[in-house]
Parts: C-alpha cells; sequence; structure tokens
C-alpha cells in the first residue's frame, strides 16, 4: 500500500461503526447529517443500500460496514450520514457515530502496510490518544464495476 502523504495540519472527519474509529479527510466531507430513510435502489451493487435526497440531489447511501465485512445491523435514530465528495460523486456513507474533526501531525500516522482485508481502501492508519483510526480512501472505496453498476442503477 502507498504510504500516507500528510501535511502538518491535515485535518480528519472521525467516526465509528461499533468500537473501531475510521475517518476521511475533511476536504472531502460536505455535511453530516441524521440518518433518513433510504429509498431502494434496484440493480445497485451490493453495497448500496439505496438513495436518498440531499437538498434536490439524489445520493447512493454506502454500506461502509459491508465494504469492511463487518456485521450488519439496524440503522437507528442516532445514526448519522457522511455527505462526501469522491472524484466521480456525492456518497452518504451510514456511521453509528461522527465523533468529531480531528487535527493530524505527521508523528501521528503509522505504517498502514497490514495484511488487512480492507487495506486497499484505506488511505493510512492515524494513532490519536492511543486508539488508531483508519483513514479511508473514498476514490477507492467502490470497485470499478460497482461504480459502473451504481451509475446504470442511477440512470
Amino acid at each position: 500500500m502507498d504510504s500516507i502523504k500528510l501535511k502538518d495540519d491535515m485535518q480528519i472527519v472521525v467516526f465509528s461503526l461499533d468500537e473501531p474509529r475510521y475517518a476521511l479527510d475533511l476536504f472531502a466531507v460536505e455535511r453530516v447529517i441524521r440518518a433518513v430513510e433510504i429509498t431502494p435502489l434496484p440493480k445497485a451493487p451490493e453495497i448500496v443500500l439505496g438513495v436518498i435526497n440531499v437538498i434536490g440531489q439524489v445520493v447512493p447511501v454506502v454500506d461502509v460496514r459491508k465494504r469492511f465485512s463487518l456485521p450488519g445491523r439496524e440503522m437507528g435514530l442516532s445514526d448519522r450520514f457522511i455527505i462526501a465528495r469522491t472524484s466521480r460523486r456525492l456518497v452518504a456513507l451510514v456511521a453509528d457515530d461522527v465523533i468529531g474533526v480531528q487535527k493530524l501531525g505527521n508523528r501521528q500516522i503509522i505504517n498502514a502496510e497490514q495484511d488487512l482485508p480492507f487495506a486497499g481502501y484505506i488511505k493510512g492508519v492515524a494513532k490519536v490518544d492511543g486508539d488508531l483510526i483508519l483513514i479511508h480512501d473514498l476514490d477507492r472505496f467502490l470497485s470499478l464495476d460497482e461504480e459502473w453498476k451504481l451509475e446504470e442503477a442511477l440512470l
């Protein structure tokens, strides 16, 4: 895996799925909203739960748990959608909770070259207050095949 290149002032949005903490680059995140009803999207890739309407725009909802082979669970009233922009589209990621924005320095980044089943979707790993936070790479989150299927389903 390529090592992550960070500036001293990189900021991440930290969120949780059960116990583990994950993050996205702050620049990719447009907003965080409460979970709302998801409209199913026939023929979408398995990782896409459906779509939501965000200020008049149809946004696919991606199941992060499925991508990382975590146990599924019913969405609750306290769940959040992280609305973020990939290089191709706006997506909503389902999170149990959004912890907040964290500023990182280079000394907080550790070697992410581990044999993780989802390493291809991770940009790097940060160590903050003794906790490890996996930093997502949104542009590699959906495979090209999944992107193609999603595009067809949205037409």
